[in-house]
């Protein structure tokens, strides 16, 4: 008997009645956004939603619609560009948490300024207690030139005072500091480390890489509630940023174990993926079998961090020349690099019990080393999915970005640091060397993967400003308005991509987070900006309206 067309359009009513009763609503749908899903497969969409803490749909306002109940929670993006939340693959997370309450000096731009914040600083400290923090940058200054001792001993008195420069590589402790850590003109200088000297070889209060110990050994650890504190500072400022994960380098235990008891808490407000350094971090993980991305979805262990060289605002960054104006120096291997047989020891021992290896490298021939040290542990132990990264692979070799590519070597880079030490970069190591600095799309070109982050505190935690830097390539003192080296510039696309997917799968993440795609967790930022339109100067100036982490509004106005 033949069907009747109103009785097959009453069965189809039924049919998705019955389909739409069987599928839960959604706890939280996002509509009216301009999605961009950082997924392949549906790059943009209007609207998504969320069940638990993971995405179900994305899609149309119809599509997603169809997933609202009488409980389901809804923001109207109100045609706003709505991003899988930022995961900043290289932070030092508790030290930016206690950098947002100790004395900041990176933009003084005279010395004046400089000994006048330190000396109102030093009246507030109670009596015995160290002054910390700093992140200064004598390049600012008008002229360039390191602090001493005899700038600061005026107006700090006894307060021990160990203030870094910005790029963690060099510290300037005043004499109170150096008593106490009795560094004097006959202390030695360990492997590793340079103790600066005037010109009759007495401390000037400078200490460059492993010297630092000399003074960073006798300030007091923080206390259990220090180490809260500044975590929960650091989770809200990044909540304030959209940045949903981070990626923390060489942390204390104690910060893991922080990590932890806010976890337990509900207080956690961002995934952390913790890489404590090797030279503690391997025989501990080792022993008791961890490998490499073990954990939860907000806590996860399983790397080590190591050391191959320092920085090229310290010139501590090993090269194969020697700086254009310093020629008797080319740099410092790390201590851990003494000798490079002990590294590759450590090494060889992470990777054979399956950790991942995240090692900083900055100098071209110290990255040429680490190449060499990774090439070494795959032909020992075979070829698996190890994710071996470069932390900053600031200055290449022409010859090695080839060997990136062949050996599958993720660059976790931060292109803030490109238009900040643009400003003085040539000046130490000439163009040639200069124009493979932060070559992203060089990386690029040879399939090298990028992951992006910031290494917060050195650089803002600001993920606009990143993406500001990846874009324009204008170094912040104005004198490159079409880019310095604009050949290395990326579009936003390609930028957002490795801030989001790039340093994802550079912790082993990308199947759970990275994209706006139904099954992963729904880690998402809501700009106030489309930066895909705006002028790309404009792109520093977007704000973030609210932050989501696994469908939990972590930082914004109005419901939910």
């Amino acid at each position: 008997m033949k069907t009747s067309p109103g009785v097959l359009v009453l069965m189809s009513m039924l049919a998705m009645t019955a389909s739409a009763q069987s599928r839960p609503a959604a706890d939280l749908i996002i509509i009216k956004a301009k999605v961009w899903t950082v997924d392949k497969n549906r790059p943009t969409a209007q609207a998504v939603a969320v069940l638990g803490d993971r995405i179900v749909a994305v899609g149309s306002n119809a599509d997603v619609e169809a997933w609202r109940g009488p409980a389901t929670k809804v923001i109207d993006a109100g045609g706003k560009l709505l991003l899988p939340g930022f995961n900043d693959s290289h932070v030092h997370f508790v030290s930016g948490g206690l950098q947002l309450e100790q004395v900041q000096l990176n933009d003084t731009t005279s010395k004046e300024e400089f000994v006048r914040r330190i000396g109102e600083r030093a009246k507030q400290t109670p009596k015995g207690e160290w002054m910390l923090g700093g992140d200064w940058d004598e390049t600012k200054w008008t002229p360039p030139q390191l602090p001493t001792k005899e700038l600061i001993d005026p107006v700090t008195g006894d307060t021990p005072v160990f203030l870094s420069r910005y790029d963690g590589h060099m510290a300037l402790a005043n004499s109170a500091a150096l008593r106490l850590a009795g560094v004097t003109a006959q202390t030695a200088e360990p492997a590793g480390g340079m103790i600066v000297r005037d010109a009759n070889g007495n401390p000037t209060g400078a200490l460059k890489d492993a010297a630092m110990e000399l003074v960073n050994k006798l300030i007091p650890p923080l206390s259990h509630e220090q180490r809260l504190k500044a975590v929960k500072r650091a989770l809200a400022h990044a909540a304030s940023l959209g940045v949903t994960s981070v990626q923390h380098m060489n942390p204390d235990y104690e910060d893991i174990a922080a990590y932890s008891e806010l976890l337990d808490r509900g207080e956690l407000t961002a995934r952390i993926y913790a890489a404590p350094l090797i030279t503690q971090g391997v025989d501990d993980q080792v022993k008791i079998g961890i490998r490499r991305a073990f954990g939860s979805p907000y806590l996860r262990i399983g790397a080590v961090k190591a050391y191959a060289d320092g920085s090229l605002g310290s010139r501590t960054a090993y090269f194969f020349d020697p700086f254009v104006d310093q020629p008797a120096e080319h740099g410092l291997l790390s201590d851990e690099m003494h000798p490079v047989s002990l590294m590759r020891d450590r090494m060889m021992k992470a990777d054979a019990a399956g950790l991942q290896l995240c090692t900083h490298a900055i100098g071209d021939q110290a990255i040429s080393i680490i190449l060499d040290l990774y090439s070494e542990l795959i032909k020992a132990h075979g070829e698996d999915d190890r994710r071996l990264r470069i932390e900053h692979a600031q200055h290449m070799a022409a010859k090695d970005f080839d060997r990136f590519a062949q050996l599958h070597v993720i660059a976790s880079m931060q292109p803030y640091h490109a238009i900040d030490d643009g400003r003085w970069a040539e000046g130490r190591i000439g163009r040639n060397r200069a124009s493979r600095t932060y070559a992203f799309r060089t990386f690029l070109d040879h399939g090298v993967r990028l992951a992006f982050g910031t290494d917060w505190d050195v650089a803002p935690l600001n993920p606009m400003l990143t993406l500001y830097a990846a874009v324009t390539r204008e170094t912040l003192d104005g004198k490159n308005p079409q880019g310095w080296f604009p050949e290395q510039k990326l579009t936003v696309a390609e930028a957002v991509e490795a801030y989001t997917m790039g340093s994802a799968y550079a912790e082993f993440q990308d199947k759970d987070k990275g994209s706006i795609t139904p099954g992963k967790l729904a880690d998402m930022v809501l700009l106030s900006e489309d930066i895909f339109s705006v002028p790309p100067d404009d792109i520093s100036k977007v704000k973030v309206l609210r932050t989501l982490v696994g469908g939990w509004q972590v930082f914004g106005q109005g419901q939910p």
